[in-house]
């Protein structure tokens, strides 16, 4: 895959030859000529690796590397300019820059640095591609249901929507926002998650939004927001209803205008997200209540995709025992290949309140006390054996 490099700089000459040198050697090339043209590329996502100007008209050039600071895949960032120094240099490098070039640009030096900054790009890719396969990585299942969920999040991945995931906990929405991640075209972009019932009230403003310094006690440096750091991907907001109302409505405004203020903050800061929110309680009683906006439900309901119990689909649970198997044996140095018959028949007649959650949970104890290589009754946790004997004896 070709690399992209974000040349800054502000003399169209200099732009234009560094560019058409790097697009020789079989790089992709972007081009800015400003400050703000500059940054609006990098929250787009352009730009492996950025080749910076100092000397910019509308900002000094090592602002960029202060404002993208906080940044959690910040490109690496080399410095060209033509006013070198020694002071410069180190200021450059205490930013955050990986190199400081002269002009003129000698290719050779230029192609060394890149080829070094290459291998961090490359690394990246690599990381991100596997928490990605870790994290989609899961079996679905062929009951009519669930064929039909992942159908409509098919759809939804491809075009963006906006998706509200319901259904009782330990069902998997997340993984289900996950597969939406994955199978869109935000796939390469980060995928970011809160809880919104996990943080407090005081601090879910500055989680979503971020704040400036300043902006409260403590606040000694700005800090983006997830919404800010999930720009161009997915923001998945789980347990929506836990939000206090007056969140509810600065979240309806930053998802009804894309843009977002942080705390503290005086610039609307424009985002472009995905958002994929879950929630385990029905919003409609809630509406009902006066504890949730009616308006936000359904900017949040473009699509609702309802997650169905494990109790309601049943024949898929063979396939999850195995997917589980095959997932935690390797990671507990078990040996295990198999099942028995009547473990699944256990599994199958359980009624499982805690859904998919507690099915993962009772294959990773039956594999605790399994010392062969089949997994037997006597392995299973005792409610599930016990629930599986008043059956039969019923």
């Amino acid at each position: 895959m070709a690399y992209n490099v974000l040349i800054v700089e502000d003399e169209p000459h200099a732009r234009q030859y560094i560019g058409a040198f790097l697009q020789q050697q079989g790089y992709e090339v972007t081009e800015a000529s400003t400050y703000a043209e500059a940054l609006q590329a990098l929250q787009r996502g352009q730009g492996d690796i950025v080749l910076l100007d100092i000397q910019l008209p509308d900002a000094y050039g090592l602002t960029l590397l202060d404002e993208t600071a906080d940044w959690p895949n910040r490109p690496p960032v080399i410095v060209i300019t033509g006013y070198g120094s020694i002071e410069t240099a180190v200021e450059a490098m205490r930013g955050g820059a990986y190199d400081f070039l002269q002009k003129p640009v000698k290719f050779k030096r230029l192609l060394q640095s890149l080829k070094r900054l290459e291998e961090i790009v490359a690394m990246r890719r690599e990381l991100a591609l596997w928490r990605q396969q870790q994290a989609a990585d899961f079996v679905a299942g062929n009951s009519p249901a669930m064929q039909a969920v992942l159908a409509q999040a098919q759809r939804a991945a491809e075009v963006s929507a906006t998706v509200l995931i319901t259904g009782e906990t330990g069902t998997g929405k997340e993984v289900l926002a996950r597969f939406i991640h994955k199978n869109g075209p935000r796939a390469e972009k980060p995928f970011v998650p809160i809880n919104c019932a996990a943080v407090p009230e005081t601090m879910l403003e500055s989680e979503l939004f971020g704040y400036e310094a300043g902006a409260f006690t403590g606040a000694a440096k700005r800090k983006p927001g997830l919404m800010e750091i999930a720009d161009g991907g997915v923001l998945f907001l789980d347990e929506i209803a836990s939000l206090p109302l007056d969140m509810q409505a600065k979240l309806l405004r930053a998802l009804e205008e894309r843009v977002i203020r942080r705390m503290g903050g005086t610039k609307w800061i424009p985002v472009d997200v995905q958002v994929l929110a879950a929630s385990n309680r029905d919003l409609q009683e809630m509406i009902a209540a006066g504890k949730f906006r009616e308006d936000l439900y359904y900017r949040l309901k473009v699509l609702e995709l309802r997650l169905p119990p494990l109790r309601e689909r049943r024949e898929d649970i063979p396939a999850l025992v195995g997917f589980f198997v095959r997932q935690l044996a390797p990671r507990m140095g078990k040996q295990v290949r198999d099942v028995t018959p009547r473990v699944l028949q256990a599994l199958e007649a359980y009624r499982w309140p805690g859904n998919i959650r507690e099915l993962r949970n009772a294959i990773e104890r039956a594999l605790l006390f399994c010392d062969g290589d089949t997994l037997d009754l006597q392995h299973l946790p005792p409610e599930i054996v016990r629930w599986s004997d008043s059956r039969v004896v019923g």
